[in-house]
C-alpha cells in the first residue's frame, strides 16, 4: 500500500478503511459523524497505540468541520460555522480557560502557509488591558507569531515553550496550515484536535512538537488543508516532494483565517456573538 500523506485524521481513517478488508475494524479508533444544522462534523477519537500507529496520528480527539462553500464573512452560513467551530474548540479543552496563549504558525511570505499569520487581525487580544468590561474579562488572551526556523533562527517550539513558561497560560491554541489528500477538502474543511501539532509535518518538514508533553498545558491545534500531496492524485505513480494548491488560494486562505479567528474568539469569550466580534475587530 502506498502511504498518502495527510494531516487530517478523518481522511487518514477513510484511507485506512479503503485499504483494509470491508469486515476489518480498526481497534482503538472510534469514528462518528454529527450534524450541526447544514454542517457536518466528522469526529475521530484515537484511543490506543494500535490506532495511533495505523493512522499515524497521536492519541486524542480530532474534529473535522466540513465547509460546503468558501467561508467568506458575507456568506449566510458564516455565523453558524463560527459557532460550531467554537464549540469544537471548547470540546478539546478539559475546562473553560481563564488565560490562553494563541500561537500563529507558518510562513507569512508563502500564501498556502500563511493561515496562522492571517488569523491575527481577527483575534481579540486582552492580556495587555488592565481593566476590561465583563464580557471580555473571562479569559486573558495573548498572541504569538513565532515565524519559521528559516527566518527566525529559532524553533517555534522553543519560542512557545519560553512564552508559556513566562505567561503560565491555562491552554495553548495553535493555528497552522495543513496538508491534505482529498482535493475536495482543500480549503473546505477545518480540523480541530486535542493533540497539539508538529509544525511542517504534513509536507515532510517535521519540527519539534507543540503538545501537552512539551508545554505542560492542554494544546489545541486548529488548521485547514491548504495544499494537496500530489501523490494523492496518482497513487500508482507517486510524485515525490510535490504539493499542489488551488488557484484561488489567496482568497480561500484569508476567508478561512477569518473564520478561525472568530471561532477562537467565541470559544474563549463565550459571552460574545459574531456581531460583537464584528464590532471589536473592525
Amino acid at each position: 500500500m502506498i502511504y498518502r500523506r495527510t494531516d487530517v485524521a478523518a481522511e487518514a481513517h477513510r484511507l485506512w478503511a479503503a485499504s483494509a478488508d470491508s469486515l476489518t475494524e480498526l481497534s482503538g479508533v472510534v469514528a462518528r459523524t454529527e450534524k450541526h444544522g447544514s454542517f457536518t462534523v466528522e469526529q475521530v477519537e484515537i484511543c490506543s497505540v494500535e490506532g495511533s500507529e495505523a493512522l499515524r496520528k497521536p492519541q486524542g480527539l480530532y474534529f473535522t468541520l466540513e465547509l460546503p462553500s468558501l467561508p467568506t464573512r458575507g456568506h449566510p452560513d458564516f455565523n453558524t460555522a463560527a459557532s460550531v467551530l467554537s464549540e469544537l474548540i471548547r470540546r478539546c479543552l478539559p475546562s473553560p480557560p481563564s488565560s490562553a496563549l494563541i500561537v500563529l504558525l507558518g510562513n507569512s511570505d508563502i500564501t498556502p502557509d500563511a493561515l496562522g499569520s492571517l488569523t491575527a487581525p481577527w483575534l481579540l487580544v486582552t492580556r495587555h488591558l488592565p481593566k476590561l468590561p465583563a464580557f471580555l474579562s473571562s479569559c486573558s488572551i495573548a498572541v504569538s507569531r513565532p515565524g519559521v526556523l528559516g527566518t527566525s533562527g529559532m524553533e517555534s517550539a522553543q519560542q512557545v515553550s519560553a512564552l508559556a513558561g513566562l505567561l503560565h497560560p491555562d491552554c495553548v491554541l495553535c493555528v497552522d496550515a495543513l496538508a491534505g489528500a482529498d482535493p475536495s477538502r482543500v480549503c473546505r474543511t477545518v480540523q480541530v484536535c486535542s493533540t497539539g501539532i508538529s509544525p511542517g509535518s504534513g509536507v515532510g518538514n517535521n519540527r519539534e512538537a507543540l503538545n501537552r508533553e512539551t508545554l505542560g498545558v492542554p494544546v489545541v491545534a486548529i488548521g485547514v488543508p491548504t495544499v494537496l500531496d500530489a501523490a494523492s492524485l496518482s497513487p500508482e505513480q507517486p510524485v515525490s516532494d510535490c504539493f499542489l494548491t488551488p488557484r484561488s488560494i489567496d482568497l480561500s486562505v484569508r476567508s478561512a483565517a477569518r473564520l478561525i479567528g472568530y471561532g477562537i474568539d467565541l470559544a474563549l469569550l463565550p459571552q460574545l456573538t459574531v456581531s460583537d466580534v464584528d464590532m471589536l475587530v473592525a
